[in-house]
């Protein structure tokens, strides 16, 4: 019981923490979450936190609920993922309720708008490290499909203008027909 105990205080400050330090959503307190639950913790490989994040990304909602509740749920079951979501909605909305109380202070505030436009660029090169890892996790499968899915879809969406959703809804079906192939042909060879 003292060990569930630790288990859902672990998991709640984990993303309590993650929350309130993070700044510019979802792309980016998913490495941290990579880095506190994969490599800190060891409660999830590397493969489910890559699982994670493409369902995080293409379910609607913000990206880090999104990834916190899956956690949360493989970890702790459904007392876990409510735990997670509470610890990532906390911070930015006891933040967003002090801003607003305080509003035209920070408004007129020239620290505040240096210390915003700072943040702008550590928020771009946390992006950054996402695309290199999620990319490198993908080239490290040693698989054709997921590789070219992934071109296909830079494509796609920045030189030929396409609709993401129309891009998530295609590379979502792509995924499902690989994956039922793959697991056919693994039972059938055994």
């Amino acid at each position: 019981m003292q060990s569930k105990k630790k288990q859902y205080w672990t998991l709640f400050l984990s993303t309590f923490q993650l929350s309130a330090f993070t700044f510019g959503g979802g792309f980016v307190i998913i490495p941290l979450m990579r880095k506190k639950f994969v490599e800190k913790l060891g409660w999830i490989d590397e493969q489910e936190m890559m699982d994670f994040t493409a369902i995080a990304q293409s379910s609607p909602g913000a990206i880090a609920v999104n990834a916190s509740i899956l956690v949360g749920y493989r970890v702790a079951g459904v007392p876990g993922a409510l735990l997670t979501v509470c610890g990532t909605v906390l911070p930015p909305l006891i933040i967003i309720s002090v801003i607003s109380f305080f509003y035209t202070a920070f408004r007129d505030n020239m620290y505040v708008s240096i210390a915003m436009n700072g943040m702008l660029a550590g928020v771009a090169a946390v992006i950054c490290d996402v695309v290199i890892t999620m990319g490198r996790s993908v080239l490290a499968m040693k698989r054709v499909l997921p590789v070219v899915v992934m071109i296909l879809a830079f494509l796609a969406v920045r030189v030929f203008g396409v609709n993401i959703m129309l891009v998530i809804l295609v590379c979502g079906i792509l995924g499902g027909v690989d994956t039922w192939r793959r697991e056919k042909s693994r039972k059938e060879r055994g």
